[in-house]
């Protein structure tokens, strides 16, 4: 017995890890529930492209756009628990959806397995390159001198409520103008269809750079690195004003450890690839900030009641 115990304890030790070589077992699906071109589905193709270094497998992105991101979050909700379905999450999904909508299809904390948050990034207050308004300070006492003549676009809960929050702070009220997706929020505020559009910094720097958009500040209390001269809100008369998104990957509740350990160990993989870290770091301004599950589950319940407490302070009535 003492020679089988000796003989089955290396056995044992070459089955740990053919047992965590045997998932992911087919491609992972990774939802992204906004337009192709937002700054979820830029954060995930990046992300999902050098994952699939770390899992053998490819992480193929789907975009499932629509209602704030709730219907490519209940698509997660209801796939098999195995893995190879998981959610490329957001504040607006996974932290502001119940106090942004009366009937949400999911519970945000309850149906989903965290498994690491991603990056985080500041959002920019951006008017067309052509607009009257060259300063915060112009384009808020516009809208305090005529109340809902100008108009604010968004295509996600970060963007209302970043909106939201502005108009009640500076004690104005503005015309809400919903979008399907970013992109398309971003051509109508080129084209002057719309005077104001706040979103993520990835969403909106390229067409400051290209000289179409015009930035008046920053939702963060730090400015960017990209856009130096531009300053935060809180430093224009608004000294309360504080936002910024965020994105994570997580899986249906109920998702094995094996999976959620793997997928944890392919997300850092990804996040220390350089070229990675220079496109979202150094390109777009966000915060990379790989974590634990556990990590990741403490930081969107806290972040759950903050966003909560910005949109019934902003005054916005769920949907």
């Amino acid at each position: 017995m003492r020679r089988r115990a000796l003989f089955a304890a290396p056995a044992a030790l070459l089955a740990a890890p053919a047992l965590a070589q045997s998932w992911p077992t087919q491609p992972v699906r990774g939802i992204v529930p906004f337009a192709a071109g937002s700054a979820t589905d830029t954060v995930a193709r990046l992300f999902a492209e050098r994952m699939r270094e770390a899992l053998g497998q490819p992480v193929v992105v789907e975009n499932r756009a629509g209602a704030s991101g709730l219907i490519g979050a209940e698509a997660v909700v209801r796939a098999a628990a195995d893995g190879h379905t998981v959610l490329f999450g957001t504040n607006s999904t996974n932290a502001a959806a119940n106090a942004l909508f009366r009937r949400v299809p999911f519970d945000m904390e309850r149906d989903f397995a965290p498994i690491s948050l991603l990056a985080s990034v500041p959002l920019l207050v951006a008017v067309s390159a052509g607009s009257p308004y060259r300063t915060l300070s112009d384009l808020l006492a516009a809208a305090r001198a005529r109340p809902e003549a100008l108009s604010y676009a968004e295509a996600s809960a970060s963007q209302r409520v970043a909106a939201a929050m502005l108009a009640a702070q500076a004690g104005v009220r503005m015309l809400h103008v919903p979008y399907r997706s970013s992109p398309n929020a971003v051509q109508d505020l080129i084209a002057g269809r719309v005077d104001l559009f706040i979103a993520d910094q990835a969403v909106i720097l390229p067409g400051v750079q290209g000289g179409q958009l015009r930035a008046l500040g920053i939702t963060t209390r730090t400015r960017s690195a990209q856009l130096p001269d531009v300053a935060p809100v809180a430093e224009q008369g608004l000294p309360n004003y504080e936002l910024f998104a965020w994105f994570a990957l997580l899986a249906p509740a109920g998702t094995p450890a094996l999976p959620i350990q793997r997928l944890n160990a392919a997300v850092r993989h990804a996040a220390a690839d350089a070229t990675l870290r220079e496109r979202l770091g150094e390109g777009l301004g966000m915060q990379l900030m790989p974590s634990t599950p556990d990590e990741a589950a403490a930081f969107i319940r806290a972040e759950t009641v903050k966003w909560t407490e910005a949109i019934r302070a902003a005054g916005i009535e769920p949907q």
